[in-house]
């Protein structure tokens, strides 16, 4: 089966959604289910993994709604406040649905850049793997230095990089987001969803070419057992086509087996949220 890691559904709110500026007016609108349906069987895509965009717990009821209706939502990355004294209690209601699989916190977004050693954070953290759920690291390359000692300090518990921590690939920046992306691959626990690139790029000149030496750090780093494919659709589209993009990541991995790309596009993520094939 192969899968779309990453990928999003929202009903647009100016207000809510504001990270949605004019540059990014293409995306300024709904996208739902029926959306992204026909986008994925014109791209052999079989299921996706979609993750939250508001920090809610209104999106977890909107999300799970979107997969109970659509069978090819095989899973959800929702939001619960980590930090709540009461978030055990949380985890264990949304223990209950089975296709929500994990949780994600905009650490991106924080004005305190090591949010995430927070001691109320982590203990939200701790909290996870009792009831199964991964967590989704969505960070900025200068947050990198903190995320090491983040997950070294939960072994036991299944974390996944988006984006490949969204490095300055516009200025072609790569040398200490390399080294820090090695580092934390060094911790067996961490996956990378080789996601959201052509954002991280010029979205008017982009090219193919641009991408390999980061896509080289993150195979070197994580091996093709601990990568995913993900589109970030449709942020994606204020960049590149849904077909631009996976042509990237397709063209790339082409001189792979077929063991590995089906490790890429499909086999990872189906182990790493528990999805059902």
């Amino acid at each position: 089966m192969r899968i779309d890691a990453h990928q999003h559904f929202w009903q647009f709110d100016p207000v809510r959604d504001s990270w949605i500026n004019d540059e990014m007016s293409i995306i300024q609108r709904d996208f739902l289910p029926h959306d992204l349906f026909p986008v994925l069987t014109n791209n052999k895509i079989e299921g996706c993994l979609t993750v939250q965009s508001n920090q809610a717990e209104e999106e977890n009821d909107f999300q799970l709604s979107n997969a109970e209706k659509f069978d090819f939502i095989k899973g959800v990355v929702g939001w619960v406040d980590l930090q709540a004294n009461n978030v055990e209690e949380r985890l264990e209601y949304y223990s209950q649905f089975s296709k929500l699989k994990g949780f994600r916190h905009v650490l991106q977004g924080e004005a305190q850049r090591d949010f995430m050693l927070r001691e109320d954070f982590k203990h939200g953290i701790g909290c996870l793997r009792k009831y199964n759920f991964a967590y989704d690291i969505l960070i900025f390359p200068d947050q990198l230095p903190y995320t090491y000692e983040f997950v070294k300090a939960f072994p036991d518990q299944r974390f996944v990089i988006d984006h490949l921590a969204k490095p300055n690939i516009k200025n072609r920046e790569i040398s200490e987001w390399k080294k820090q992306m090695l580092l934390i691959a060094s911790c067996n626990n961490v996956y990378c969803k080789v996601s959201g690139m052509v954002t991280e790029a010029n979205w008017k000149t982009w090219k193919k070419e641009d991408f390999t030496p980061y896509l080289d750090v993150v195979v070197d780093a994580f091996g093709t057992g601990r990568i995913m494919f993900g589109s970030d659709w449709p942020v994606c589209k204020v960049a590149a086509t849904y077909e631009e993009m996976i042509d990237i990541v397709e063209s790339y991995f082409l001189p792979f087996s077929n063991t590995e790309k089906q490790k890429i596009f499909g086999v990872n993520a189906v182990s790493f949220y528990n999805l059902d094939a």
